[in-house]
């Protein structure tokens, strides 16, 4: 699974303190989602959603079986 949090996160000027702080995870959990090291988990993916104002489908992509 791909995702585009670091790029809807750096679009909103926000660290990843700061988006950690508005989803109440830790700093290294938003940098494992961001680097692919961890799928969050649905109730993270929502919160992440609505802290970066975007729909989970603009973030999150499953990429295509090959």
């Amino acid at each position: 699974m791909k995702n585009k949090v670091r790029e809807a996160r750096v679009q909103k000027g926000w660290s990843q303190s700061d988006l950690a702080a508005q989803t109440s995870v830790s700093r290294q959990s938003i940098y494992a989602v961001e680097a692919g090291k961890y799928v969050p988990t649905t109730i993270l993916a929502l919160k992440l959603a609505q802290a970066l104002e975007q729909p989970v489908e603009a973030l999150f992509l499953l990429e295509a079986d090959d």
